[in-house]
């Protein structure tokens, strides 16, 4: 509806009650996530090239606490994957299984949760076009990636003109919402992996510089 279309659901499976349902998760996470990258010399007041240099010494500083926040970026998605667990041989197909019986087997919530990240993402695809007129050349489930003159973020991430980054695009930072660098590659080595993988290719998959920094944004 935001993009001018109209739209008018044929049925909906709806629940009469609602709630914050994953709050107490989500917040318990979050500070965790955040204190970890606090010992790793990594804050939420940190932004542009200073938030770029100290995740970079972030890898070197503490390979335990790296590892620690490694763990709770993956018990965040392990967690949103376990609302949906799916058969794992334990029955035959099309019968009941274990996890079928558990209060938090809730597949709508995890497509909610889903559902409100790409819509999150599609908005601040838009607001980049519309502030600077650039668009991506991939988009992967968490990353996107755009065409740059420059190895760095900050040579392609629209700013105003007093320096702060343009209000509802993409923001380098470690709060929920914010994005950090994943990777850069240059367009010879794309074309490299377009003649090696063939027409069915998604460059948000490989664009990672450095393989061994897991899942990203």
């Amino acid at each position: 509806m935001e993009l001018g279309f109209e739209v008018a659901p044929l049925e909906a499976y709806v629940r009469l009650h609602s709630g914050r349902y994953l709050d107490p998760w989500y917040n318990r996470l979050r500070d965790a996530y955040v204190q970890a990258m606090a010992e790793l010399g990594v804050t939420t007041a940190m932004g542009g090239s200073e938030f770029l240099e100290a995740m970079a010494r972030s890898k070197s500083t503490d390979p335990n606490m790296a590892l620690l926040a490694k763990a709770i970026k993956a018990t965040a998605k392990g967690g949103i994957g376990k609302l949906r667990q799916r058969n794992r041989g334990q029955v035959p197909y099309y019968e009941p299984w274990p996890a079928l019986k558990r209060e938090t087997w809730r597949p709508d919530i995890r497509a909610a949760v889903l559902a409100n990240q790409r819509v999150g993402i599609h908005r601040k695809l838009m607001k980049t076009a519309a502030a600077a007129d650039l668009y991506p050349v991939a988009i992967g489930t968490d990353a996107i990636v755009y065409p740059s003159t420059g190895p760095s973020p900050l040579d392609v991430l629209p700013y105003t003109d007093e320096g702060k980054p343009a209000p509802g695009t993409f923001r380098l930072g470690i709060s929920p919402g914010m994005v950090k660098h994943q990777g850069t590659q240059t367009v010879l080595w794309a074309e490299q992996q377009f003649e090696e993988a063939g027409a069915v290719f998604n460059l948000s998959n490989l664009i990672k510089t450095d393989p061994s920094a897991g899942e990203g944004e």
